[in-house]
Parts: structure tokens; sequence; C-alpha cells
């Protein structure tokens, strides 16, 4: 599995729209300001987001963007689906599980993928935006206590 620069870009528009949340419509020069995203490059990612019914927009000088759901609702492994593909090093579960089963040679080779690919599933399909946004917290709080980098 690989996230891709697009893949990682939406998913911090995703976290940068999630912490604000309670504040409703958030402008897309915002997220592209401060998670330091080109801004055609974000609004591409954004037009996928919406399609795929993450994400909602409104127009005008008040326009921008918003989650279509709550933060706990949003699962991180269909994020990284919708924007790069399957999880698995090759093809999807479905290829993985017909490559163990045939393979003349190296089964398991295929085998060893298919549980990398399960491995990151049950991560990634068990987090949501919610969770990142709070282990950003508890990792930035236990910083603060070590004097590391200050809150930005």
């Amino acid at each position: 599995m690989k996230v891709s620069q697009r893949g990682l870009y939406a998913l911090k528009a995703l976290l940068h729209l999630a912490g604000r949340w309670e504040e409703g419509i958030v402008a897309t020069r915002e997220i592209a300001e401060r998670e330091e995203i080109p801004e055609k490059f974000l609004e591409s990612i954004l037009v996928v987001l919406k399609n795929a019914r993450v994400v909602e927009s409104r127009r005008g000088r008040e326009g921008g963007h918003r989650l279509r759901r709550p933060p706990a609702e949003i699962v991180v492994g269909d994020v990284v689906r919708l924007l790069d593909g399957p999880l698995a090093p090759f093809g999807d579960a479905t290829e993985l599980t017909r490559l163990v089963a045939s393979e003349p040679r190296h089964a398991g080779l295929f085998d060893l993928f298919l549980d990398v690919r399960n491995a990151a599933a049950a991560i990634l399909d068990h987090t949501t935006l919610a969770d990142l946004l709070e282990r950003d917290r508890k990792i930035l709080v236990a910083r603060r206590r070590r004097g590391g980098v200050p809150e930005t």
C-alpha cells in the first residue's frame, strides 16, 4: 500500500475540516494555506471528495467546504481507497486471494502481501477522522509536556 501525495493532501484537508466541524463551511483558500496544499490541486481533490459525498460545498464569497458527516463517521480506509485505489500492493484482496490459490511457485509471497493488505485494512478501516484528531491532540500534549514543538 502506498498513499500518494494526492491521498495525503486529501487526508490533511479532511482533518482540517474535521477540526472545524462545529464551525461549518471553511474557505478552500484557508485549507490550502494552513495545510500547505497548492490551491488548484486541492480544488481537484475536493471535487473528488464532493462527488463521493464525503464533503459538500457552497459557492460564492462565503463559500467553501465542510464534511457531509461528522468526523467520527468518516473512515480513513475509505478515503485512501477513494484517492489511491486498493490497499494491497498488487490489485485488491480478491486478486491476491486468487494469486494465493493459483500461483505455481510463489503462493507464499502473495499470501504475505494479502496479510499486509489485511493488516493495513484492519487499521485504516477502524480509524476515523475523529480518531486521528484525538491522536493528534495526544501527541501534541505529550510534546508540550516534554518541552517539544509549540502549539500551532
